[in-house]
């Protein structure tokens, strides 16, 4: 077994000791966990640089993860039941998204929220995967191993790619203040500084007398391998790479088998062997939010659900706003955090199915290892029009020409939240953050946590007792639902001062060299473009296709998945991205109607107004009760979330009436 030890440092009553439902009390238990992998156990051999990993006197890789389980204090009221939370950048995400509990700092006591998950007696744990998390108390990290040679670290090429929303002079050579990989050389003359106006425009070098690594010590600039400075001063909207060596490669991908292997631990081992877990597991979920999602979409594609003893980890998979990307999680010199678009991040394959790029000639599918190796577990895609707009949903389901559907297997479904934004929304309507991103427009408002809870239910059925989840819920090219950008911008025209994105967002091939795992060509060669699509729309601008929540099917404004980048941030007219460069947490708007006629009319807006579609609150409230009803019914909705719906609505609608 690779679990070599469980350490528990704290163990202490969760949320007070308050009691949930039936199940009662639950406790939070915070420890380390230790491992030791064969790395010449064919479970492992996808895990890059796995073989130069130092090695204990046994032949085995050691390294250990930061891991915290929530459990029923009583074990005989727990559903047997294991949901492992894929942390996001350290951070537990579940409570958030299934619980609709709000943020907290990492170092505060986790919220339960509206406890869901406890009332169900779910046991929850967090694994740390990721090797760069900052030293933030209560962020989750893994410590591994660098990769050596016989001639000692290894040393390569690195791209660090950011865009600013304010001037700046000094930046840190990391994404989100994560653990940088410092240059090599500070002096290095080849070291290589670009500038774009966007993520695909034309790069410019500028020279390397102008600019150092460095950072700003009482304004004045101080050598510094983990800073970039330039004297003239980054601005804010242009994208800028910088390309350089760094030394010391940690082998990122022993990330995947902490994951994997703790689940395999808590899920088969007993008491007697250290297992933690008060009451035995009959199943296992994985659940992950956008890095994390993307996280287990290349888990998946590694063919990973099985241990070292060939065991089966995961049921079912929920991998949530991931779209069709994977990540940099297994990659030599990866940057986890990273969400530039010319990266690891953006590789074929992206349909579960084997396709053939007629570009490149590759043959591949996301789960076509998985399909060799055994059963496939049950998949559940959940997705926003943030991800389609991103330039890269739509291939998950669509040919590499874009001309047809592809069929997937049977053991997965699709769904996309129509008229959502990748970010959890928030109300009332915002049109700034925290960290400064302001978009042209305010941002989404639409909870769709409802349907993740109903996800979970689903996929648990399909899981314990075969009741086949609902079907698939997305844009199609068959029935005309999935269309190029273009095709909707005449909906968007009859709505004053809105314009489509520009340049719009896309996906290119990229060459990495022969293993793109271990790359060596940086950066990558650029390809041709990929196609991509997005959901047609009705005269209100709102979408047509996925799972359509009462706030976009009983409207009272416009949801889009997709927002612009304010004039005062710099790259006015571009997808506004909150999450660094080239395709971070994408934010999506909320364009409310007139409220009443005479208001439409002054305005020129082409959408009928509030009062031309409602004669009271009450008939829109009725409207949203039978809307909601329908999703109910068909189980893309729990009954109990009825409620939660029309307070909503009830929200919305004296807001943008008042």
């Amino acid at each position: 077994m690779p679990v070599t030890n469980i350490e528990i440092k704290t163990r202490q009553p969760f949320a007070g000791g308050k009691s949930f439902g039936d199940v009662g009390a639950y406790e939070q238990l915070d420890g380390v966990a230790r491992f030791a992998v064969d790395p010449n156990n064919a479970a492992n051999e996808t895990i890059a640089d796995l073989n130069l990993a130092p090695r204990n006197a046994d032949g085995l890789v050691t390294f250990s993860s930061d891991f915290r389980i929530l459990q029923p204090v009583d074990p005989e009221k727990a559903n047997r039941r294991i949901l492992m939370d894929i942390p996001n950048r350290g951070k537990p995400l579940a409570l958030r998204n299934i619980n609709s509990a709000p943020e907290v700092t990492p170092d505060a006591p986790m919220d339960p929220g509206n406890g869901f998950l406890m009332r169900m007696g779910y046991t929850v744990v967090w694994c740390a995967w990721q090797h760069d998390v900052p030293d933030v108390p209560g962020m989750l990290r893994v410590d591994i191993p660098n990769a050596v040679t016989p001639d000692g670290p290894i040393s390569g090429k690195i791209v660090v790619t950011f865009q600013l929303n304010a001037p700046s002079k000094s930046e840190f050579l990391s994404s989100r203040n994560h653990r940088p990989y410092a240059a090599a050389d500070v002096a290095d003359p080849d070291a290589v500084l670009t500038v774009q106006d966007d993520e695909d425009a034309q790069e410019h070098v500028i020279p390397r007398d102008q600019w150092s690594f460095a950072r700003l010590d009482n304004g004045q600039p101080v050598p510094d391998a983990s800073h970039v400075y330039l004297e003239a001063g980054f601005q804010p909207g242009k994208v800028y790479q910088v390309i350089y060596r760094t030394t010391g490669a940690p082998v990122v991908g022993l990330g995947n088998l902490a994951t994997r292997d703790l689940a395999a631990f808590l899920r088969y081992s007993s008491p007697s062997e250290g297992n933690p877990l008060t009451s035995a597991i009959e199943h296992a979920y994985s659940f992950g939010v956008s890095q994390s999602g993307r996280f287990l979409r290349l888990f998946l594609y590694l063919g990973l659900n099985w241990d070292e003893e060939g065991r089966e980890v995961f049921d079912g998979f929920m991998p949530h706003v991931a779209g069709g990307k994977m990540g940099e999680f297994n990659h030599r010199f990866a940057q986890p955090s990273s969400q530039a678009t010319r990266s690891g991040n953006s590789l074929f394959p992206f349909s579960d199915v084997a396709q053939t790029d007629p570009e490149t000639g590759l043959t591949d599918g996301l789960l076509s290892r998985m399909s060799k190796l055994g059963r496939l577990p049950k998949i559940m895609y959940t997705h926003t029009p943030s991800e389609y707009w991103a330039g890269h949903g739509s291939l998950m389901h669509s040919d590499m020409t874009a001309s047809k559907d592809v069929a997937g297997p049977e053991e997965v479904r699709i769904y996309v939240f129509a008229g959502t934004q990748h970010a959890l929304a928030s109300f009332p309507p915002v049109d700034n953050d925290v960290d400064g991103h302001h978009g042209q427009h305010h941002f989404n408002i639409v909870d769709y946590r409802c349907l993740l809870r109903a996800a979970l239910t689903n996929l648990d059925r399909w899981v314990t007792s075969g009741e086949a989840a609902p079907p698939s819920r997305h844009p199609r090219i068959d029935d005309g639902t999935a269309v190029a950008p273009q095709v909707v911008a005449e909906a968007f025209r009859g709505i004053p001062g809105l314009k489509l994105p520009k340049p719009m967002r896309r996906f290119t091939r990229l060459d990495f060299g022969p293993d793109p795992m271990v790359p060596t060509k940086i950066p990558a060669k650029i390809g041709k473009v990929y196609p991509n699509l997005v959901s047609v729309v009705n005269q209100d601008a709102n979408e047509l296709s996925g799972i359509i929540l009462p706030f976009v099917s009983v409207p009272l404004a416009t949801h889009m998945g997709w927002n612009l980048r304010h004039d005062d941030i710099g790259g006015g007219g571009q997808i506004l991205s909150t999450g660094g460069a080239s395709g971070g947490t994408l934010r999506g708007s909320v364009i409310p109607f007139a409220a009443t006629k005479e208001e439409r009319a002054a305005s020129g807006d082409s959408r009928l107004s509030i009062e031309e579609r409602y004669s009271s609150k009450a008939e829109f409230l009725d409207q949203v009760n039978q809307a909601t009803k329908k999703l109910v019914n068909q189980r893309y909705v729990l009954a109990e979330d009825s409620e939660v719906i029309a307070g909503q609505a009830a929200e919305h609608f004296d807001h943008f009436t008042r």
